[in-house]
Order: structure tokens, then sequence, then C-alpha cells
């Protein structure tokens, strides 16, 4: 593995390049924000926000999808902040934690117009389980919904604008494209959704599931968007976006954090809200070398609020384990949710382990992690 010289990231994570200097892509689109005029970006947002602002104020200005979390808490009270009325629309999440729940709450508290979307929970775990099997993402319906259901709702609504809040490509690195792109859209979604090639067609042929079954999974369609004029972007298009900077705004505004740091991470402020993110991170790192607390250690590193030495000392001991416990949820309760067993859970592990970076017993089982390399 070849990782950037300036963070923790390896030449190994998907969508990232690394220079022959040695530096990510991820790193130069953070030195890129230096070139930036925010205050441009500014007047640019309030000028989207204007054009769509509900003329006679029997609508709402904008959607802005949220679950709750540090970022969709931060980015609603931004939105209200600048003169307008967003409606916030959830896509319920695959296992929703106790905390999770207290947040979403908490948001609503803050005086909030708040419609919760929650697909069929039994199709959804027959969905985890296939999309587990195959492409190794138990949070496959979860990437899809979060992306498709504040669409159809706008549609739904007459509500043309829809604001999410980072752009992951230029968060943690993409296409150059990519990472400058304010617009989401069907196209993105496909490309960076974290739907792993695997179609809602698929989906539905795979299961021998009908129409019916996945309609809050279906994008709109062409005429539907056009017939409303929707419009997504990306509020972290237009400010200096800083996951660590919206905690602490959330905070001062009720979110609440987790009492210690979140199993495989490196904080107690982000992804709260569903106990079947242990296992989506695990599989990332098994695939491709580097987990959470990586991502966020090289958030913190490009900030210059810790070191990449800092990190290379912590981060290594808080990837690799398989998370029995997560967010208080045990590994079994998850599993027996969508109706696998442990043995079959391991044996996939397995299959989606890269063994050009891991040594395994044949089981599913790390004798020997690669990242290790790095110390």
């Amino acid at each position: 593995m070849r990782y950037c010289t300036k963070c923790l990231y390896p030449d190994s994570k998907p969508d990232l390049f690394i220079d022959v200097e040695g530096i990510c892509s991820a790193c130069r689109s953070f030195e890129s924000r230096k070139a930036i005029d925010y205050g441009k970006r500014h007047a640019e947002l309030i000028s989207i926000l204007e054009k769509y602002r509900s003329k006679d104020g029997s609508n709402y200005d904008c959607i802005c999808p949220g679950s709750g979390g540090k970022d969709s808490t931060y980015a609603a009270l931004k939105i209200r902040e600048l003169g307008f009325n967003p409606l916030i629309v959830t896509a319920t999440t695959d296992h929703l934690t106790d905390i999770g729940r207290r947040n979403i709450e908490n948001l609503k508290n803050q005086g909030f117009d708040y419609v919760e979307v929650t697909p069929n929970p039994v199709v959804r775990k027959c969905i985890a389980k296939l999309a587990l099997a195959t492409v190794g993402d138990i949070e496959y319906a979860e990437h899809l919904a979060m992306f498709t259901i504040p669409i159809r709702e706008a549609v739904n609504r007459n509500i043309p604008l829809v604001i999410y809040g980072e752009n992951s490509q230029h968060e943690y690195g993409g296409p150059e494209k990519a990472t400058h792109s304010h617009i989401i859209d069907r196209r993105w979604l496909e490309e960076f959704g974290g739907l792993n090639g695997l179609r809602v067609s698929d989906v539905c042929e795979m299961l021998n599931l009908e129409p019916k079954d996945m309609i809050q999974y279906r994008y709109p369609s062409a005429e539907d968007l056009g017939r409303v004029g929707v419009t997504g972007i990306f509020l972290g298009a237009f400010e200096d976006w800083d996951g660590y900077k919206n905690a602490l705004y959330a905070q001062a505004h009720g979110f609440e954090t987790y009492h210690k740091t979140v199993e495989g991470s490196l904080a107690n402020y982000e992804n709260l809200d569903n106990a079947w993110v242990g296992l989506h991170d695990l599989f990332m790192y098994r695939k491709f070398g580097y987990g959470r607390a990586s991502a966020i250690a090289s958030t913190h590193i490009r900030r210059g609020r810790l070191s990449r030495e800092e990190a290379l000392r912590i981060v290594p001991r808080l990837e690799a384990e398989i998370p029995e416990q997560y967010l208080g949820v045990s590994l079994d309760e998850i599993l027996s949710e969508i109706g696998m067993s442990r043995h079959e859970f391991m044996l996939i592990l397995e299959k989606f382990t890269n063994k050009k970076l891991f040594q395994t017993d044949g089981h599913g089982k790390l004798l020997k992690h690669g990242t290790k390399t790095l110390l």
C-alpha cells in the first residue's frame, strides 16, 4: 500500500489519487480551499435560496435532508439563520439507536417542521442481507434512501430546492470535477452514493420483489423532476465545511454526543444514528485497508488539529477489530435482524477481505493486517 505523506489515506481508497509528490487528492482538494472566495460563494448561496424562496409563504423554501446528526442539525439551523424556512426530511435509518432518536427529537424541538419516511422494514432487511452478501455493504439501502427520499418528497410537495450538507468527494477526496461540484443529481448518486454498481432493478430481480416494494428507493423520473424543477445542492460547496465545527455548533443547540469514542472511530460526535454503521466501516477497512478512524484523523490532520505522527500512534489499533458492540447494539442482534448466522457472516467477511492487504485464517479472522506498515 502507498499512503499519502500528509494524511493517512492509502491509494487503495476508491476515487482517491496520490500525485507524484505523494499527496492525495483529498489533501490537494483541501489546499485548494485557500484560493476560494467564500464571501462570493456565500452570495451565490443567497442568490440560489432567493430564487427558490416561496413567493407568498404558502410553501417551504427548501428541503433539508436530516438525520438529526451533527451536519444535518448544523445545515438546518444555518439555512434558517439566513432567513429561509426549510422542511426537514428524514429517511429512517436501518437500525435507529436511542441516541439517534434523541437527536432527531432535539432537531424537531429547535422549531422545524419535520417529515420522517420509513420504507418497508421487512423489505429493508432483505435488501441489507442481499447487499452484504453481494457487494459487502449492509448499508446499501440506507445510502440509496437518503438520496432518493428527500428528492421524492421535493417532487411530491412541489418544493424545488433540496440542500444536502457535505459533498463527500470534496471532503474525503475524489475526481477533481466531482470535488468542485455543488450539484447533486442522479448521476452523482449512481457514481458516488455508495451503490457499488448494484442497481435497484438488480435488487428487485434477485429478491423477486414487486416494483411497489421499492418505491422509496427509486429516483424520480426526469419528467417529474422537470415538472417541479428540482435542484439539489451541497451546502458544503458554499462554505469552508468542517464536521468538527459543525459538531460544536450542533452541541450548542442540544445535539448529544456519545459517552465514549464510537467503536472503530476516533470521535464521539458522528455516525450516532445507525447501529449498522460499525459493520459498514468494518467492510470498508477489510476491502480498502482504511476505516472510519483513518478518515476522521485525516480531516483533523489537514486542519492542523492532529499531527500525522500522533494519528499513526492511535489509529491502527482502532479499526481492525470486529465490532461486537456498536452504540450499545450487539453484532448478534444485528445479524438476527437480517436473518444471518455468525458463521455465514464470517464467510462473507472473508470473501470481501482484500488478500493483497491482509492475512486471514480463511474464516474471516485477521492474522496480520497491512496498516501496521504505517508504523
